[in-house]
């Protein structure tokens, strides 16, 4: 319950959007003791891939720490050695790995053309963590990219990405992983994380924030679900090239649903420049969000008017009319 619109929102925010920090911490030190099992069984495994541990990479909105309530998956990249291997770009039907070294574990992983499968070695991480300690089930996500590792007594999951990691060539470099297929595809964390951290840094650390409560109001059920990692990058591009935004999420949220209101019909190109376009949403779909913008942009005008013109001469208005735009789940006013 609340008095003001900002206390309010630092309530909601606290309570029900950013995740809570106790889970934070027990997930992270689920993830430091997975990463070490994980690690352990290049040498209790019959010819499981030998590993480069220090290329090891977190990713994902846990680890950019853009990722709303619940705390439902941590991804997790696990780098394994090429010994050799070498890659070729085949285009739209994926990248084909070469096992040139005849002792390496990785000739137990190819398929029938003779390429490394990533479904094979998708499936040796699966056979393998099955049997860990403390997680009761494991298998391969339904897109085939990962393997999902639940745990006994926690309500998140870690997704395991086997990958690689290129030679540098120019001063660049970047990573392959299973494309879902049985080949392999590029992708960079690396370049996720700094462009999250340089425009939360330029906007004083405010935008994380914001982030996570488009999240929230995306996954209303009252439009199509944008995904998370395209929504994120929405954000981005709505606040790229303006001056540092401030705390206050009322301020914050209408800028965002302004701004959605007409990008939902762009393109939205991905940052590591290896997707292209990553808005994928039917026509029909981004109509859905953008009226469902529009509305709720309209009702958060409306809470910001009556902010200062209260009938009541209190807030009460004001946050009534910010809990049409976000549900129930937003404080009563008291």
């Amino acid at each position: 319950m609340a008095k003001t619109v900002n206390s309010a929102f630092k309530e909601f925010m606290k309570n029900t959007v950013n995740l809570d920090p106790n889970d934070t911490a027990a997930a992270r030190d689920d993830r430091n003791k997975l990463r070490d099992r994980i690690h352990a069984l290049e040498e209790k495994v019959y010819r499981f891939p030998r590993l480069a541990t220090d290329d090891d990479i977190d990713f994902g909105s846990f680890a950019r720490r853009t990722k709303k309530r619940p705390l439902d998956d941590v991804d997790m990249l696990f780098c394994l050695h090429a010994d050799g291997c070498t890659f070729t770009d085949v285009g739209i039907t994926g990248i084909d790995i070469d096992v040139n070294n005849s002792s390496s574990n990785l000739n137990d992983y190819k398929n029938a053309e003779g390429k490394l499968s990533s479904i094979k070695v998708l499936n040796k991480f699966k056979s393998s963590a099955a049997e860990l300690y403390q997680y009761r089930s494991a298998d391969l996500n339904r897109r085939q990219e990962s393997v999902v590792l639940k745990l006994n007594g926690k309500d998140w999951r870690f997704d395991i990405v086997p990958c690689f990691i290129t030679t540098e060539v120019n001063s660049s470099n970047f990573y392959l992983i299973p494309d879902g297929n049985g080949k392999w595809k590029k992708t960079d964390p690396r370049i996720d994380q700094k462009r999250i951290t340089e425009n939360n840094k330029h906007h004083e650390g405010n935008l994380l924030s914001i982030v996570r409560l488009a999240k929230y109001w995306n996954s209303r059920a009252t439009m199509p679900s944008i995904g998370s990692y395209l929504l994120e990058n929405m954000v981005i591009n709505c606040f790229a090239n303006s001056s540092p935004i401030t705390n206050f999420m009322d301020l914050n949220i209408v800028r965002v649903l302004d701004y959605m209101q007409v990008a939902i019909f762009n393109d939205v190109y991905d940052p590591k420049g290896f997707y292209g376009n990553l808005n994928e949403l039917s026509d029909e779909d981004k109509r859905k969000v953008s009226e469902r913008a529009i509305l709720d942009l309209a009702r958060a005008r409306h809470a910001r008017e009556l902010e200062d013109h209260s009938p009541s001469g209190s807030h009460k208005e004001c946050i009534n009319k910010w809990r049409e735009v976000f549900g129930p789940e937003f404080p009563i006013y008291a």
